[in-house]
């Protein structure tokens, strides 16, 4: 194939990635700021930035994304909480959060974060929990306001604020937050540790997603199942089982508990839990019947919009645009928001699979 043969199917590939509906699932609010808004929040705040301008910032962000090192991939986290800390730029990256999602073709958005961050810069959890779901309230999603707000814990601090975290999560379980969720360094803190206050969220009513198998073994994936998680964020390690005669059976334990794998292949990338986006276990896992999807995780800290992330499957792997519809479905189903706006994703993705990708829903 010649060079301008090379360009021309690219550029369908990208406007394939364009054109899919999508369902995000996976997304960290304190992740996923604007560069120019980072800017201002900072500059509101009398705060330094790493680099001056737009552009130098972003390079800044890239490098640490590709310099291989998590600590790396981290520092941003603490421009982005400091430069946060209002409940007026809550409510902003909030909205702007929903917008870049909505014009990249999400039908559905859950996002999170964990509030309890903030109270180190003077903002209660209330008033953090307040401004974020005023942000998405206030935001352009379509389809009635698809959009929920996940509260995070972070598991390498003492139970006792995963407590603190999980009664503010309830206190506003009827008011825009579906989900909880563990957060943080994984290996050495397991989740099972956090059992009790994990219990109480599930009593409460509200549904459980939990950070497993990234930087930890597939195991960790089913300890997060058995402690009532029904989705899984990241989970890629359970690839470890599908070649392991001992432990094939963990496997088959994930889709007995019909486990739902929030994959972000880019971030896992630049975090280490994956080599390449070729290499990447998403593309095993998703033929050997696991249900899972493929999300951004922190689209400022690794540099990545939703139909960047479907270019670089459909670039690098074997998936294609059917492949990632279906995830698509399986991610609505799977959402923590309410069965008539399930319902609505999933009409939105059928329509528009019909009408664009030919694709004949299951």
């Amino acid at each position: 194939m010649n060079a301008p043969a090379d360009l021309s199917a690219d550029l369908n590939l990208q406007a394939t990635a364009r054109a899919l509906p999508k369902v995000l699932l996976h997304e960290h609010l304190d992740g996923g700021l604007r560069v120019a808004t980072l800017l201002q929040l900072l500059k509101q705040r009398g705060l330094n930035a790493p680099e001056p301008d737009e552009t130098r910032l972003a390079a800044w962000f890239s490098a640490n994304a590709h310099a291989g090192s998590l600590e790396k991939y981290l520092e941003g986290f603490a421009l982005t909480v400091a430069a946060m800390a209002s409940p007026a730029a809550m409510r902003r990256v909030a909205i702007e959060a929903a917008q870049d999602a909505h014009q990249e073709g999400a039908v559905l958005a859950e996002f999170r974060i964990a509030p309890l961050l903030f109270e180190a810069h003077g903002v209660s959890g209330e008033a953090a929990v307040e401004a974020l779901l005023q942000g998405l309230q206030d935001s352009p999603l379509p389809l009635l306001k698809q959009s929920g707000l996940i509260v995070c814990a972070m598991r390498h601090l003492p139970p006792s604020e995963t407590e603190r975290a999980a009664t503010l999560a309830l206190k506003y379980r009827d008011q825009g937050v579906v989900g909880f969720d563990l957060a943080g360094p994984e290996n050495g803190f397991p989740a099972g540790a956090h059992k009790a206050a994990l219990q109480r969220v599930l009593d409460g009513g509200l549904a459980l997603t939990l950070h497993a198998g990234e930087a930890d073994s597939a195991e960790r994936v089913l300890e997060a199942g058995r402690l009532g998680a029904r989705r899984i964020g990241h989970g890629v390690r359970l690839v470890d089982a599908l070649n392991d005669p001992a432990k094939q059976d963990l496997v088959a334990e994930a889709q007995a508990l019909g486990l739902h794998l929030e994959v972000c292949p880019t971030s896992n990338v630049h975090t280490g839990a994956a080599r390449s986006i070729a290499s990447h276990p998403i593309t095993a896992l998703w033929q050997a019947g696991v249900s899972l999807s493929y999300h951004t995780d922190n689209r400022l800290m690794s540099c990545i919009s939703h139909p960047q992330e479907a270019a670089e499957l459909l670039r690098h792997t074997p998936l294609t645009a059917r492949d990632l519809l279906a995830m698509a479905q399986h991610a609505a189903r799977h959402s923590f928001l309410h069965e008539a706006q399930r319902q609505l994703a999933l009409q939105a993705i059928d329509k528009a699979a019909r009408q664009g990708l030919g694709f004949a829903p299951n």
